[in-house]
């Protein structure tokens, strides 16, 4: 056969089977009538459609503009406090966090009752929103600080245990299996062994939740857990609109801001 039919047949083979390309087809319709059907019954359940939520943006925007920038150093010290919230909460569960991500790591814990334990603990932690804590929190200790810390340490450290302890996962063991060899305990094999391959993405890790908890501990002060979410929620309940447009704005550039920064410092790292 020359090089000329040798290149016909490989060009009429198929890169996928007929039964492959009939069940991704079968699925993209499947999906695309699920998207379909969801937009329609959402516009049928709006009072006035799409078309009347398009006419009210214009009335809203008109509300919130221009913002009043008069109560900047009125609300400064309500951003602080939300940024201590996540400071706070990020720490405490970044420390308590290395246990339990050693512990929920398959390749490091080898007694199978007490990984299941773990585990089993940390899944029960991710599955109660961080709004719910912190509604709870309110109720147990008052409008406050406090519970949105404990609400935002809860919930960072069910993200922070799975991602490291999936981090822990994926290392090389050749270092570990060398420690072990050479006569190293549990803690020197973990200090010496696990701690370097696992510290660059622990650090990425925590300061992307600090990130997330600063958004977070915006949509807890909504139900009364301290910080720039509880003033933002007072002027929208109060109508003062102008006000609340300058808390929104606060809000976003000091998002970008710490965003920026923890970027930089995960590029420097990893």
């Amino acid at each position: 056969m020359t090089n000329e039919n040798q290149s016909l047949v490989q060009k009429s083979v198929p890169l996928y089977p007929a039964k492959t390309k009939m069940q991704v087809t079968i699925i993209f319709f499947v999906v695309l009538g699920i998207y379909a059907f969801s937009m329609f019954w959402t516009q049928k359940e709006m009072v006035n459609g799409f078309g009347g939520a398009l006419g009210n943006m214009y009335v809203v925007i008109e509300k919130f503009f221009p913002p009043n920038l008069s109560i900047l150093p009125a609300i400064w010290n309500a951003m602080m406090q939300t940024i201590q919230m996540a400071i706070i909460a990020t720490t405490v569960a970044a420390i308590l966090t290395v246990p339990l991500a050693v512990l929920s790591a398959q390749n490091i814990t080898t007694f199978k009752p007490l990984y299941v334990l773990t585990r089993t603990f940390l899944n029960l932690l991710r599955t109660i929103p961080d709004l719910v804590l912190a509604v709870i929190f309110v109720g147990l200790f008052g409008v406050g600080v406090f519970p949105g810390i404990l609400a935002l340490t809860i919930f960072s450290l069910g993200i922070l245990a799975k991602l490291i302890s999936e981090t822990i996962e994926s290392v090389d063991m050749n270092p570990l299996e060398a420690m072990r060899a050479s006569g190293g305990n549990v803690f020197q094999v973990i200090w010496y062994a696990l701690v370097p391959q696992v510290l660059p993405q622990f650090t990425s890790l925590v300061l992307y939740v600090f990130e997330i908890n600063i958004r977070a501990s915006v949509v807890l002060g909504l139900v009364g857990a301290g910080g720039i979410g509880l003033v933002l929620n007072q002027q929208l309940k109060f109508y003062n609109y102008p006000n609340a447009m300058t808390v929104i704005l606060v809000i976003f550039a000091v998002v970008l801001i710490i965003e920026y920064i923890s970027n930089k410092i995960r590029e420097a790292l990893i």
